[in-house]
């Protein structure tokens, strides 16, 4: 019996990233409350939040400084806009900080709402900043399969996912997609990850060499690919692809919305991975998803052009009505604030070690074949035969019935297929991480038993 929260949920709502035929007979998961790394559902049932929310809730839930500073800014200035060369204080020194806290040299911020509108802007960029220049033929963009990047028209053509594009009439023309960077799933037999990294190399080259180079303008990836599968690079991967990218003039676009802000170890996956990022995207951790917010920060080569150009055209006819929203930027500045003086990321470093121990652990499963990861994020590959890494049939939904097992231990994490991702707040303890896994290897448990059950797999 569905409860009346629940009835009013599907009577009034559509969710996203929801099969919405299952949800109107299942109903929803009302979470009302949290409090540090857990949250409450409209039962009292408590939960790890194992997945930060949607990768983004580094402080956890009830940080009351930045419950504070937002309510401080909204009785000083709850709103104005930055369109037509206004400004407000919040927007001014969080830019200040981002620059001061960049891993690449960067000249100027752009303030949007979302990843979604953050990589949107990144592609009209790219555009605009070629036709600016003459080239009005070096438009291409390549992006990776399984790579995410939104949801937009022009962010979800970057996306490399099928059901991001299925229906939607997308990739839009002139949006690519080059080999997916896991090595695990993608490896030719006794393939190195370095011979990996150096096969993607080429066939990236390949690539821009098929397309024509003076048609190729940008390579978008995140350090770590999030919705994708929470996948790690391979070894020496940035690295040969930052080569290729130089030699053909092709800027260098980080998506860090799910990595930036310390996820990694590093304040940037670009810094743990080394990437040769000309513009960043970031939002998600920037407020701790305290408020909606996103940034691009570009180096002083784009923003030349855009100056040059809005010189020319009389404008430069780009923005959103939230952009440089002072509440957001306030509470953006205060987290970026708590992260140095409480030494998240350092944090981050101390209890990786038990993260990684308790991940890797995993492997040793019999339904789980990677176990992988960075900091505080990770996945697990749940496969049917781990000698020949066989794959489940996807529609038998291996990986979301250990998500629902999950919930039954109290834990919430997120499956993308049969990988099931683990990003929990920041600030989670070592004890509480050890808590996180032990829920999880029951949830896992009763998931393999559920399999062969089944008849998934050999009893």
């Amino acid at each position: 019996m569905l409860s009346n929260l629940a009835v009013r949920d599907i009577e009034t709502l559509v969710h996203p990233y929801t099969n919405l035929a299952t949800h109107r007979q299942v109903g929803p998961l009302v979470i009302e409350s949290g409090k540090g790394v857990f949250v409450t559902d409209s039962s009292g049932k408590d939960y790890i939040e194992g997945m930060a929310g949607l990768w983004c809730t580094a402080l956890g839930f009830s940080n009351q400084e930045l419950i504070e500073t937002a309510y401080e800014q909204m009785k000083k200035l709850p709103f104005t806009h930055i369109f037509g060369g206004r400004s407000n204080d919040p927007a001014i020194e969080l830019a200040e900080k981002l620059k001061e806290i960049a891993p690449v040299p960067i000249s100027k911020v752009f303030y949007g709402a979302s990843g979604s509108d953050a990589n949107d802007t990144q592609v009209k960029m790219v555009w605009y900043m070629n036709n600016a220049l003459g080239r009005p033929q070096k438009k291409k963009i390549i992006s990776r399969l399984k790579g995410y990047h939104g949801v937009t028209v022009a962010s979800a053509s970057l996306t490399g996912l099928p059901n991001n594009h299925i229906d939607f009439d997308l990739p839009l023309p002139g949006i690519l997609h080059t080999s997916c960077a896991h090595h695990y799933r993608f490896s030719e037999p006794g393939e190195t990850e370095l011979d990996f990294s150096s096969r993607l190399a080429a066939e990236l080259e390949e690539m821009i060499l098929r397309e024509g180079p003076d048609t190729v303008a940008a390579f978008i990836a995140e350090p770590v690919m999030g919705a994708g599968g929470a996948i790690t690079p391979p070894d020496g991967y940035f690295e040969k692809i930052n080569v290729i990218l130089a030699k053909y003039d092709i800027l260098f676009i980080a998506d860090e919305v799910i990595t930036g802000f310390g996820r990694t170890g590093e304040m940037f996956g670009t810094t743990t991975y080394g990437l040769n990022a000309d513009t960043i995207s970031c939002a998600k951790q920037i407020t701790s998803a305290y408020f909606p917010l996103s940034a691009v920060m570009m180096n002083e080569r784009v923003y030349e052009v855009l100056v040059d150009q809005s010189r020319k055209i009389g404008t430069f006819g780009h923005g959103n009505t939230y952009a440089g929203h002072p509440v957001g930027c306030a509470i953006a500045v205060k987290t970026l604030e708590i992260y140095q003086r409480d030494k998240i990321v350092e944090h981050v470093r101390s209890v990786a070690p038990t993260f990684l121990r308790r991940l890797h652990k995993l492997a040793e499963h019999p339904l789980v074949g990677e176990a992988r990861g960075v900091g505080l994020i990770g996945a697990v590959e749940l496969v049917q035969d781990k000698l020949t890494r066989g794959s489940f049939e996807g529609k038998k939904g291996v990986g979301p019935k250990s998500v629902s097992f999950a919930l039954e231990e109290g834990l919430i994490v997120r499956a993308m297929g049969d990988r099931v991702a683990f990003c929990p707040p920041m600030i989670i303890t070592e004890a509480e991480l050890e808590e996180m896994f032990d829920r999880y290897e029951r949830a896992l448990n009763k998931t393999l038993n559920w399999a062969k059950g089944e008849g998934l797999l050999a009893a």
